[in-house]
């Protein structure tokens, strides 16, 4: 790995910081973050991080705002400890779903966080999956925005699905699903949903054939798992053979842990975007994939500034 290139982690996920610092050969760099009694936090960077090319990771998960907090005084640490440039490393982006103005008199939050973030000091983002790839335009700094299809689809293309069917759970997945049926060489499917107020949603019909097959529920974050149970049991009755479902963040909200155990869903793939150590444990269904490999290549480019887009070729 080139010199001047400083790694540092959080405490949101700091197993991902530490797996993505291996693949990468080199160190999390030290720093002391710790909370007083009151809430407040308290960061030190305890190495020369002057001149640096700097990566900070840190999922804006929860605890949310006491995550976003904490990685706006870590850049803000870096900036006056005169790093060259700083990147926040956001595999979750925090308040993505709330990008637009759907009700009156609602903020546009994933903005609002967008700004405060470049206000504190980052130079650039690098992110996964965004809810909604608009949001880049929310930042007017660089966002590099990296998709997990890669680390998904090298392990479907390792199991044994009977004539798959790639299921979106509602209109807006289309695209993405589409993309995951054709380099599955699986037919698509989609469920028509319509959602009355925020996590609470109901399955109104299934479009598409699935009688007989092994269908894939795909979405971009999985929360309180109620979309997708109730995709899973409609698929079922419609005569579907087998019920996966995948995801890049599991969110895994509420009582989204008991609903997928007692759901139809025989194995939910997701990846290590969020800390789910305690989860998996409590879930057997779960399989969770490393998107480690991914950001530490992607952090390595931006670093030697070549391309990010031919990882998605």
């Amino acid at each position: 790995m080139p010199d001047g290139i400083t790694l540092l982690s959080g405490n949101a996920h700091t197993a991902l910081s530490e797996e993505v610092a291996r693949h990468m050969n080199i160190h999390v760099c030290d720093a002391t973050i710790t909370t007083f009694s009151d809430g407040e936090i308290s960061v030190q960077i305890n190495e020369n991080v002057r001149g640096s090319d700097v990566f900070v990771i840190q999922p804006t998960c929860t605890p949310v705002n006491h995550n976003i907090m904490e990685l706006l005084l870590i850049i803000d640490a870096l900036k006056r400890a005169s790093a060259r440039r700083i990147t926040a490393v956001i595999p979750y982006y925090g308040y993505g779903r709330q990008d637009r103005k759907a009700q009156p008199r609602v903020p546009i939050s994933s903005k609002l966080v967008a700004d405060i973030i470049t206000a504190a000091g980052a130079n650039r983002i690098l992110t996964v999956d965004l809810h909604a790839g608009q949001i880049q335009g929310f930042f007017n700094i660089p966002v590099d925005h990296l998709y997990a299809s890669p680390v998904l689809l090298d392990y479907m293309g390792r199991c044994e699905f009977k004539d798959l069917v790639v299921v979106s759970p509602d209109a807006g997945g289309v695209e993405r699903a589409r993309a995951f049926a054709k380099r599955l060489r699986a037919s698509l499917a989609i469920i028509d949903k319509r959602r009355e107020k925020a996590n609470v949603s109901q399955v109104m019909n299934v479009i598409g054939d699935v009688k007989g097959k092994d269908a894939l529920i795909l979405d971009d974050m999985i929360d309180t798992a109620g979309t997708i149970v109730q995709a899973a049991a409609a698929l079922k009755e419609k005569k579907a053979r087998r019920v996966f479902a995948a995801c890049t963040h599991a969110v895994l909200s509420g009582p989204a842990i008991d609903r997928i155990n007692d759901s139809v869903i025989e194995e939910l793939i997701v990846t290590n975007t969020i800390p789910l150590d305690n989860k998996k444990n409590r879930c057997k269904k779960l399989t969770v994939l490393s998107i480690a490999p991914l950001l530490a290549e992607a952090i390595k480019r931006i670093h030697e500034e070549t391309s990010i887009s031919s990882l998605f070729v």
